[in-house]
């Protein structure tokens, strides 16, 4: 069965199938004019009559997907900004992977900072972990710095302490003094400063006593272990006080 088709913008009636209308839903272009139209809404009820014009027989009336549309440029634009070249025309630029080496930098300096505060915080890392003091020592020793035992003066006490003269040796006094670890953890031996008063409790001689004077040939080992926590360790020290008239003393522990 043929059906006849009339063009919206030329008259122009065309001999057209029902297969080719329903194909894409009844859209077809005229022959004539190029126009793109609705097939079925232009359908004829009536085969043309005598007067009528013959419907033609247009080769080109196809079935098709309209184009698309072009937006127009004004003149400026045209003047001022070129077409771009088609997506396959477009040579790739290779582009080298940012988020990667952004990811990379912030891994090794992430790295970096967390080596400086192990170093920074050696001491405090080995006790709280103990098994860290190994590798954090051979650290220090490569990189020239020492790992040493926590010093929190606030933490350690002369528990007890007396100022004698030494019965056996004329002009020797003797300090006898206590210590005592309140941490619970080791610490290193602190030093003492030790002075000595006059009648008016006025400073006539001053002196510093590191670990290495008061620990005796002992010095080496008990220095390595420090006060173990809640230990007490106890010391004597002879002084020549024969240039020296004292009747008292103060005595105090600190860190250098």
């Amino acid at each position: 069965m043929t059906l006849v088709t009339r063009c919206p913008n030329c008259a122009t009636a065309f001999r057209v199938q029902p297969a080719q209308l329903a194909a894409r839903g009844g859209k077809v272009r005229c022959g004539k004019c190029t126009t793109v139209f609705d097939g079925l809404a232009g359908l004829l009820t009536e085969e043309p009559g005598p007067a009528s014009p013959e419907p033609e027989s247009s080769p080109q009336l196809a079935l098709f997907e309209p184009p698309p549309v072009v937006p127009v440029r004004t003149n400026a634009a045209a003047a001022n900004a070129p077409p771009p070249a088609p997506e396959f025309l477009e040579a790739e630029v290779p582009r080298p992977p940012r988020r990667l080496l952004w990811g990379l930098g912030a891994l090794a300096a992430l790295a970096a900072l967390a080596a400086q505060a192990a170093i920074h915080f050696r001491t405090e890392i080995a006790v709280l972990v103990p098994e860290a003091r190994a590798p954090l020592a051979a650290a220090c020793e490569r990189l020239g710095c020492e790992l040493r035992l926590p010093r929190r003066p606030e933490l350690m006490a002369i528990e007890s302490s007396d100022l004698q003269a030494d019965a056996r040796r004329e002009n020797v006094i003797v300090l006898n003094a206590v210590l005592r670890n309140r941490a619970p953890f080791p610490q290193e031996y602190p030093a003492l400063e030790l002075a000595l008063t006059d009648e008016r409790d006025e400073t006539v001689v001053r002196r510093v006593l590191m670990p290495a004077d008061y620990l005796g040939a002992e010095a080496a080992a008990r220095l390595a272990h420090g006060i173990a926590p809640g230990a007490e360790a106890a010391l004597r020290v002879a002084f020549d006080a024969s240039r020296v008239r004292a009747v008292g003393y103060r005595v105090y522990l600190f860190y250098p």
